[in-house]
């Protein structure tokens, strides 16, 4: 999902909150208005401050249940007065509830005007935000090119010309065709992924072979590129799968991972705040660090060392634990371990490299290596968003050049500061268990899970455990 669509998605939350204050505020002010209580005269006593905290008091209640009727389904492809049909409902259902809870406590509203010409602004309200927003997500999207999902169709069947047709019918759909291939190879798509780009694959055609379609699922989830396919009578629906409709033609995607739309949403948020707070808390330890590490031996603070998140490269920080040249003693021109450190290499199988008595490794770095001490500067990295909390180990790039292709699978997520794999002893693991734990946690990602992996690594941490090291 792009994060401007994310953006639009967040921002409807807000907005439909304000229409609803908005809507009470509109149906006081009619109530209240000399011309209004000149016909039906005013009986009751409502100060407008309490009306006011009776509206911010209920609003909330409106967004959970807009977001129970879909309203904030992200992605969700609907025809606009379909949305009209849920507002409705999603305010009707706020109200049977303000009614509910009024006739429980043995209470009655003060006006039922009020009431009722609430509920008719809110509908109006909400359907006017929602129609700024629109409005406003299209004109950014066309002049700036954003939003826009770029488009590869395969297949030579009607399928293609169907779901072409309703794409140019129906712009909402937010795609853009970049290509209609009948038959592909993987190379071919390399160059349109490479220029213009390739952000979703739809395959069409039902009689592929299912090598080719492996290899394609392969490709996609290497690049990062949803996809989804055309499915025939006999595949079934798996648990990371998610069917959608276009002009009565059923699609399935697949899923990479449940960390997607809100589940992004809520992990980043989580990351955020984490990192702001083991920063805050730890600037102290920081400062007594630095002073230890630039005693100790020369070079700086932070070891930048590269890794690869999702594909691209990134600067992983850390208190500097090996003297200042550590990976050109690792690594020739061609990325392959130097014969001196490979026959020394503990992990005789898979690609990472481990050894306990790595000579490049400085007294203090032995210390906070030990400890692991020296990821903590990672919180940097989780609060630049290119790391999260709780992910897979990031490895460096002559790493994860030689990974198979069940292994590119690691790689459809950030790379996280602890993982499933340090909670299971790290250090004793083969990669393929390794691996095998980090898919998992792609494939079952929760909130909850998160928290266990965190709390688990917190109390290794107390308890001095040295096998996550």
């Amino acid at each position: 999902m792009k994060k401007s669509e994310l953006i639009f998605n967040v921002l409807l939350v807000p907005i439909d909150f304000i229409m609803i204050v908005i809507a009470g505020v509109l149906a006081y002010s009619l109530r209240f208005s000399v011309e209004f209580s000149s016909l039906r005269p005013i009986v009751f006593d409502l100060p407008f401050m309490r009306f006011m905290e009776i509206v911010f008091a209920v609003a909330p209640i409106f967004i959970v249940l807009f977001a129970f009727t879909g309203l904030y389904s992200l992605r969700s492809v609907r025809k606009f007065w379909k949305e009209i049909f849920q507002i409705i409902i999603g305010v009707s259902a706020g109200f049977m509830f303000i009614i509910f809870v009024t006739f429980m406590q043995r209470e009655m509203f003060s006006s039922r005007f009020i009431f009722f010409a609430g509920w008719f602004f809110a509908v109006i309200t909400v359907v006017f935000g929602r129609v700024i927003v629109r409005i406003a997500q299209g004109w950014i999207a066309n002049k700036y090119k954003l939003g826009f999902y770029r488009l590869v169709l395969l297949g030579e069947n009607g399928i293609v010309k169907t779901i072409q047709k309703e794409i140019k019918k129906n712009k909402i759909l937010g795609y853009k065709i970049v290509r209609k291939l009948r038959d592909f190879k993987i190379g071919d798509l390399e160059k349109i992924y490479k220029d213009p780009g390739i952000d979703e694959i739809i395959l069409c055609s039902t009689n592929i072979k299912k090598d080719r379609v492996q290899e394609l699922l392969d490709f996609c989830q290497e690049k990062n590129i949803d996809f989804k396919f055309v499915p025939d009578m006999f595949q079934a629906q798996a648990a990371i799968f998610e069917m959608q409709t276009v002009s009565n033609i059923t699609l399935i995607e697949v899923k990479r991972t449940p960390l997607d739309g809100w589940g992004k949403i809520f992990k980043r948020s989580a990351d955020i705040a984490g990192s702001v707070f083991g920063l805050i808390m730890l600037a102290p330890f920081f400062i007594l660090m630095a002073v230890a590490i630039k005693l100790d031996s020369p070079g700086p603070v932070f070891a930048r060392l590269e890794r690869v998140s999702r594909g691209r490269k990134f600067r992983l920080y850390k208190f500097r634990s090996m003297v200042e040249n550590a990976h050109e003693m690792k690594y020739d021109e061609d990325g392959n371990l130097k014969p001196e450190l490979a026959k020394l290499n503990e992990r005789n199988e898979g690609p990472l490299f481990k050894m306990k008595n790595d000579p490049r490794v400085t007294r203090i770095g032995k210390v906070i290596r030990r400890t692991r001490l020296d990821e903590f500067p990672q919180l940097i990295n989780v609060l630049k968003g290119e790391i999260s909390l709780v992910g897979p180990r990031p490895h460096e790039p002559e790493e994860v050049a030689k990974y198979e292709k069940r292994h590119k699978k690691l790689l459809t997520i950030k790379p996280g500061c602890t993982g499933m794999a340090q909670i299971s002893g790290s250090s004793g693991l083969d990669f393929e268990r390794e691996v095998k734990l980090d898919i998992y946690y792609i494939e079952n990602w929760s909130l909850f899970l998160d928290f266990i992996v965190i709390t688990k690594t917190l109390l290794m941490y107390l308890r001095g455990d040295r096998s996550a090291c």
